[in-house]
């Protein structure tokens, strides 16, 4: 049964989801961030994401990563920066961990689960949800994103590897 991990890259919180299943059933799933403190040095705070995501590649060997790509907005180029660099390290552990990966677009990613590339971050977690069968909310909107992708990757595993 396939294994796949999602990443919503982020400096401050950058979200992981886990699914297990097989085309569009899912079998499993677990979700979380991993979170970095504003006033903790700038590569302190890139070891923290590598070392911890590499930590959960090693333990739980998915076998596809999708990362959400990079954007940047021309008001904010230095977020765009920014999310290269936290990029960066996340692609560096998946290479480390030997885990196949890819990227996917925001957008890409809202158009598939909600049928809009424009979503909401609400209209997307509502969806992630629905295909998970749970009531409960997934929180915090980096966990979110990233368990959209996860199921993204689950349902284009056989094509993506």
């Amino acid at each position: 049964m396939p294994k796949i991990i999602g990443i919503d890259p982020g400096l401050a919180e950058t979200g992981i989801g886990l699914v297990m299943g097989s085309g569009v059933k899912v079998d499993g799933y677990s979700f979380g961030t991993i979170h970095t403190p504003a006033h903790t040095a700038l590569p302190t705070r890139l070891h923290k994401i590598y070392s911890q995501l590499l930590a959960v590649l090693t333990e739980e060997k998915p076998d596809l990563m999708l990362v959400e790509d990079i954007f940047s907005v021309e008001k904010y180029p230095k977020s765009g920066m920014m999310l290269g660099k936290v990029t960066g390290v996340i692609l560096l552990a998946g290479a480390q961990a030997d885990v196949a990966v890819s990227e996917v677009s925001v957008r890409e990613a809202k158009q598939i689960l909600t049928g809009n590339g424009n979503a909401s971050k609400a209209q997307l977690e509502k969806s992630v949800r629905h295909i998970l069968n749970s009531d409960l909310p997934i929180k915090p909107s980096h966990a979110s994103d990233a368990m959209a992708l996860a199921l993204i990757g689950l349902f284009r595993y056989t094509s993506l590897i």
